[in-house]
Order: structure tokens, then C-alpha cells, then sequence
């Protein structure tokens, strides 16, 4: 079993790939009010950072931050002989797993150990203990505008919301149906069908069907008729015309004077 020591809590640094950006300060005081009473019984996970005093924190943020709350000095620490990247995902592993978490911020959260550190959803779902098919549907979340999930955060509003926001592509159509949401207090069936009524993709519009003249012969003598025209007022135009077993083709000369000879 790795020794627990005590480090001085200004030697402590924060996981850059902490998950958790809320905390809460009414939790935070009223943890901060247990250690007092009861200290930290769950100690922190760290690594030591370049053979250096400082350590990065792998887990246990929440509990340091606590403990400078309640003016203690050192906390219990095991130290873990670990690289950058799997104190990183570590760090994301756990904090994952805990139920405190938002959706969004496990979301993000997924999304790196996928992105960031390369791990399939198979590898992070027999980590997690969750379905691929659930993993996929957090994902697909941090297809929102961050704006967006910043109000839906700021609104309380859940993450069955959320998902149903995904049906809308375009981001004035998501405020739209927000601010609809915040007004009338929609809950989430009411917010499907809200979308579903006015969001819905648009059908595919008929075709026209325009006749089709397949009878080549309406058009020839269409063409010979604006020539005789054209002879008959004046107009010394010619044609040349050239047939096919695949097509005709007409070559018209028209003067530009009217009463000139064509060459």
C-alpha cells in the first residue's frame, strides 16, 4: 500500500485536465466545515511534478480547495509515480465516475480521453462501467455552441433538453427555442414537441412535371418559320442545316443591316 504524507497545500497544483469547472460554494463551505470537524479522510492523489516540491493533483481538487476554505495547512496525500498523460487521464477517469459531475462536463470529458488521449469508446466504456451507446449520446452533446451550453447550465435545465436541442441545425432556431423554453417553463416533452412542431425538417417539395416534346419535328419547323419570317419582312436571312443519325444542326446567318444580301 502506497505511504500517505502530508504536503503543504501551496505545493499543490491543479490537473490541467480536471473536468470539473463548477464548484459549488455552498458545498464548498459545508465540506469545508466537515473537514474541520472531521479532517480529510479520503487523501489526495498526486505526482510529483520534475523531481520538484510541487505536485500535481490527480484527484482530490475539490478536497484541497476545501481545506485552504477551512485554513488547514497540509493534507494527505498518496503520491503516485505516474507520466503527464495517465495522471491526465486518471484525473478524467475519476472525476468521470463520480455522479457529481454535470453533463457537460463529463461530456468534455469523454471527448478528451477520445480526442486528447486516443482511447476508444470501448477502452473508456469497460472504464466507466457504461454503454458505448451512452457514451455516444454525451458526445454528441458538445455538439451545442458553447454560449448555448452555458445557458442551459445557467437555466438548470436538463440534459434530455440538451439532446433535444440537437435536432436543430441552425444556432438563431436553438436561441429561439431557448428563450421559448426559460418563458413558458417547458419541460422536456413539451420542448420535443415544441421542435418537433415548428423545427421539423421540411419536406421535400414535388416535382413539377413539364411536358416533353419528344417529337423533334415541332421544333425544326418552329426553326424554318422564324427564317420564312424573317425573309418575308426584309431580312436576307439564311440557313445551313446539317443532319445525323444522332442530331441536326442549324447554322443561321442573319445580317445585321436590314436589306443587306448575306454572303
Amino acid at each position: 500500500m502506497n505511504n500517505i504524507s502530508y504536503i503543504a497545500t501551496e505545493k499543490l497544483l491543479p490537473n490541467p485536465n480536471q473536468p470539473r469547472h463548477q464548484f459549488q460554494s455552498e458545498e464548498m463551505l459545508a465540506l469545508a466545515n466537515s473537514i474541520k470537524e472531521n479532517g480529510i479522510l479520503q487523501p489526495l492523489l498526486i505526482r510529483r511534478m520534475n523531481n520538484s516540491d510541487y505536485c500535481e493533483i490527480i484527484a482530490g481538487e475539490r478536497r484541497l480547495r476545501a481545506a485552504i476554505l477551512a485554513g488547514i495547512d497540509t493534507v494527505p496525500c498518496i503520491e503516485m509515480d505516474i507520466d503527464r498523460e495517465q495522471s491526465a487521464v486518471y484525473s478524467i477517469l475519476e472525476n468521470v465516475q463520480r455522479e457529481d459531475l454535470s453533463f457537460f462536463e463529463e461530456a468534455v470529458a469523454i471527448g478528451q480521453l477520445m480526442t486528447v488521449f486516443g482511447m476508444t469508446q470501448q477502452d473508456i466504456s469497460k472504464a466507466l462501467g457504461k454503454s458505448q451507446s451512452a457514451l455516444s449520446n454525451k458526445v454528441r452533446l458538445l455538439k451545442l455552441p458553447v454560449d448555448v451550453r452555458y445557458f442551459i447550465e445557467k437555466e438548470h435545465l436538463t440534459e434530455r433538453h440538451a439532446r433535444a436541442l440537437l435536432a436543430i441545425e441552425d444556432e438563431k432556431d436553438i436561441w429561439t427555442v431557448l428563450n421559448v423554453i426559460k418563458d413558458r417553463h417547458l419541460n422536456v416533452a413539451q420542448t420535443e414537441s415544441y421542435i418537433a412542431t415548428f423545427y421539423a425538417k421540411p419536406k421535400p417539395k414535388k416535382r413539377t412535371n413539364h411536358p416533353i416534346y419528344k417529337d423533334f419535328r415541332i421544333f425544326v419547323n418552329t426553326v424554318n418559320k422564324a427564317i420564312k419570317t424573317m425573309q418575308e419582312s426584309g431580312i436576307n436571312a439564311i440557313s445551313d442545316q446539317t443532319e445525323t443519325d444522332e442530331y441536326i444542326e442549324y447554322r443561321i446567318k442573319i445580317p445585321k443591316a436590314v436589306g443587306q444580301k448575306s454572303a
